[in-house]
């Protein structure tokens, strides 16, 4: 008998011998599992590098925004989005800085297009970041930097139940045409109704699991895992296991359809 090893490589912990992921991409949506992340160098980055979890990229151009992730190194920084861009950064771990000032776990930034600043990620942190280009509104000036932390954002009772909170991060208001807000459920809980609407969705998993359907089809989801669902894309959500589950989701807002 021959060991392990005389047979050639072992597959590592969690990992599957025959080519098998949870990721899944479809015409109007996508589940993109951990097990399936490919690290790389990101653009307007120097250091650290991240994984590309939603992107125009996707199905031939279907998303109209990017989401990512940036793990944390020695010397990761960067100076600012591409031109015309805005970017909403989430702090998943650890502790990163912007101007010099920090942003704990838990903690975000919106920042607006062509601005310039230094936000650095160090060894030890994960951010999580959307970027859409802005599409400003006549009358109406982009809003100024917005730093603030889940623990202060405006909180409450989705559609009178408890047991969904949803807390939004930034001000609704015309000049953002993006909202990131935070869901949390209790065990059970779930969405009132199967939503379809005309608002595209990026989602990451912050904690727990459930189960999400996505169209036609029921997807086991768990910490780490991202979502995008695109227009009019059947929606719906329950928590389930032994505590609560929690998402952070991007979605487009207060923008004339005919100029999608």
């Amino acid at each position: 008998m021959t060991s392990p090893s005389q047979d050639g490589p072992s597959p590592q912990a969690g990992q599957s011998p025959f080519g098998e992921t949870r990721t899944r991409v479809a015409a109007t949506h996508a589940l993109i599992a951990p097990d399936s992340h490919v690290p790389q160098p990101l653009l307007g980055w120097q250091g650290g590098e991240g994984v590309v979890l939603v992107s125009p990229a996707m199905r031939g151009g279907g998303p109209r925004f990017t989401q990512y992730l940036v793990r944390g190194a020695e010397g990761c920084r960067t100076g600012g989005a591409s031109a015309g861009v805005e970017r909403l950064v989430y702090v998943l771990e650890g502790v990163a800085t912007l101007d010099g000032k920090p942003l704990a776990a838990d903690h975000f930034a919106w920042l607006p297009p062509d601005e310039a600043y230094n936000l650095a990620a160090p060894e030890g942190s994960s951010l999580l970041v959307f970027e859409k280009r802005y599409e400003p509104l006549s009358g109406v000036a982009p809003p100024a930097r917005t730093v603030g932390s889940l623990a202060d954002a405006p909180a409450g009772a989705f559609l009178g139940d408890p047991d969904a909170m949803l807390a939004t991060l930034l001000p609704v208001e015309p000049g953002f045409d993006m909202a990131v807000n935070v869901f949390t459920f209790q065990p059970g809980a779930a969405l009132p109704f199967v939503e379809t609407h005309v608002m595209e969705h990026g989602l990451y998993m912050k904690q727990g699991q459930g189960v999400y359907r996505l169209d036609e089809s029921w997807y086991p989801v768990a910490a780490g895992d991202a979502i995008w669902m695109a227009s009019y894309c059947p929606q719906w959500f329950t928590a389930m296991g032994k505590s609560p589950a929690t998402y952070i989701y991007y979605k487009d807002i207060h923008r004339d359809p005919l100029t999608i």
